[in-house]
Formats: structure tokens, C-alpha cells, sequence
């Protein structure tokens, strides 16, 4: 079995981190879990034919498990007999057996790092909820995380500003009902989602733009299409931005990679996702 480590997160469930060990050989994998167990089986047993019913492989599976290994070992791992009263039988040579020590001992100072690495990030809700937002499925290109600094309320709609570090914060306008809803609160985790197509682009440092966002950026990289090209920007914390312009509007600001800019984004056209 690979080895892991279990911790429940605030759900319930459990948040599994796994680590499979596998040595190879020149660029060709060479043993693992399996082919150990399969080893160690047929030491145990005596038999490739039990040992490969008891590790789950069929009797060619085990035979093409053998052969690979002592391909990439250069030595014969098992000694096989045929025949005889017995019926014949195999069992590990001297360099087998010191295949199983190597793998054991390599295994054991693996999980020693799994239960370091336990140890060390203990908050395996968070790192969840992390995953989850990695693996989040949105139309919006730029997906940026942080956290709420502070929600205030109007009428009809409230003002959610997200810190995202590095003294960066971006403003989202959404209505009382979705603020409630996704309990948006100082210090939640959160998501501004935010199309390409709504990212402008300004260049110079006296802007006078009614736009909520404006945020310092480098340019990385220009994609020019024939109506419309794309931006990649480069945030203060190195994360990317992504701006949809018109290549008309591009030409004019004659932008190039390295230049400095600024994203402007009306807080109208952030969204906010969270986790539930």
C-alpha cells in the first residue's frame, strides 16, 4: 500500500495526502509497491503462482513483473526450479533480496517525510479549500484569491474589498442578497472572477478614470490578433492578469513586454466565489 497520512478538515471528510514510491533506472521505471510485495511473496511462498494470486496480478502479469525488473537490474531477482517431487518452486536471489531491504529502507524515510510534511502545514481544511479553488470550473480568465478586508453595506448593494497580499486589494459591487448568501465576512477566503474582456488597459500615472480598480501592472506578453489581442499583465505579488482589448485601441497605447500599465476594472464587473 503507498504510504499516506489522514486529517479530517472542519466538513467531516478527510483530506488524504499520498506519496507513491518508485525508483528508476535510466529513465525506466523499476520498482515499486507492487513488484515489492510480489518479491516479497514469492520469497514468502515459494511460488510465482501464489504469489501472484496473492499480490492480485495474473500468472503472465507476475512473469512480465520479473522480467522487466531483471531487465533494468542487469541480474537474475528469482531463482525459479521446475519439476522434481515437489513440484518445483522459487525463491529470491542474494541481489532480490537486497532490492526488498533498499525499497523498505527508502520507504520507511518517505513516510518519516510524509509525517514531516503533516507536521508542518497542520491546517488541511485550508489546504482544501486551496485545491478546491485551483480546480474551480468559470468562464472568467483572471481568477484572483484573498481575502475579505471589508464588506460595506448600501441600500441595495455593498462594497466587498479583497486583500490579495502584497498590498494589493480589488473592490467587487454585488447585492446584499449574494453578500448574505455566500457570508461574506472580514477575513473569508475568497475569489474575484473577472473576464478578460473587462480588464482596460491605461498607460501613464495621472489617470483620471472613475473606475473603482485600478491596479499597477507589467506588461508580459502581447498577443495581437486581427480586431482583438490579448494582454497577459504581471501584478505586484507575480500574478497574472489577463486583458481582451480591441488591437486598434492596443496600437494606440504602442504597449510592449515590460512596459508598465494599469488594469482598470469597474467593481461592477468582479464576481465573488467562495468555497462552501
Amino acid at each position: 500500500m503507498p504510504p499516506s497520512r489522514r486529517r479530517s478538515n472542519r466538513s467531516g471528510s478527510t483530506l488524504a495526502v499520498k506519496g507513491d514510491l518508485w525508483l528508476d533506472r535510466d529513465g525506466k521505471r523499476f520498482l515499486g509497491e507492487r513488484r515489492i510485495a510480489l518479491l516479497e511473496s514469492i520469497e514468502a511462498l515459494g511460488s510465482i503462482v501464489r504469489a501472484a494470486k496473492a499480490v492480485g496480478l495474473s500468472y503472465k502479469g507476475a512473469w512480465d513483473a520479473l522480467d522487466a525488473i531483471e531487465n533494468v537490474a542487469e541480474e537474475r531477482v528469482v531463482v525459479r526450479a521446475t519439476g522434481g517431487r515437489s513440484g518445483g518452486g522459487s525463491q529470491l536471489t542474494d541481489h532480490g533480496r537486497a532490492l526488498v531491504r533498499l525499497y523498505r529502507d527508502l520507504e520507511s524515510g518517505h513516510r518519516r517525510v510524509l509525517s514531516q510534511l503533516e507536521a508542518e502545514h497542520r491546517d488541511a481544511a485550508r489546504l482544501q479549500d486551496l485545491l478546491r479553488a485551483i480546480t474551480m470550473k468559470t468562464s472568467a480568465r483572471n481568477q484572483l484569491r484573498g481575502k475579505v478586508a471589508s464588506v460595506r453595506r448600501g441600500t441595495v448593494n455593498a462594497d466587498v474589498a479583497l486583500d490579495l497580499g502584497a498590498g494589493i486589494e480589488i473592490v467587487a459591487n454585488i447585492t446584499l442578497d449574494a453578500v448574505d448568501e455566500l457570508g461574506l465576512e472580514r477575513g473569508r477566503d475568497a475569489v474575484a472572477l473577472i473576464k478578460a474582456s473587462f480588464v482596460m488597459l491605461a498607460v501613464g500615472g495621472n489617470i483620471a478614470v472613475s473606475t473603482r480598480n485600478r491596479l499597477p501592472a507589467r506588461v508580459k506578453s502581447v498577443a495581437r490578433g486581427p480586431v482583438n489581442s490579448e494582454v497577459k499583465l504581471e501584478l505586484a505579488d507575480t500574478r497574472t492578469l489577463v486583458a481582451v482589448t480591441s488591437s486598434e485601441g492596443l496600437k494606440g497605447l504602442g504597449l510592449r513586454e515590460g512596459d508598465s500599465v494599469f488594469a482598470l476594472i469597474n467593481a461592477s464587473h468582479v464576481l465573488i466565489a467562495v468555497n462552501d
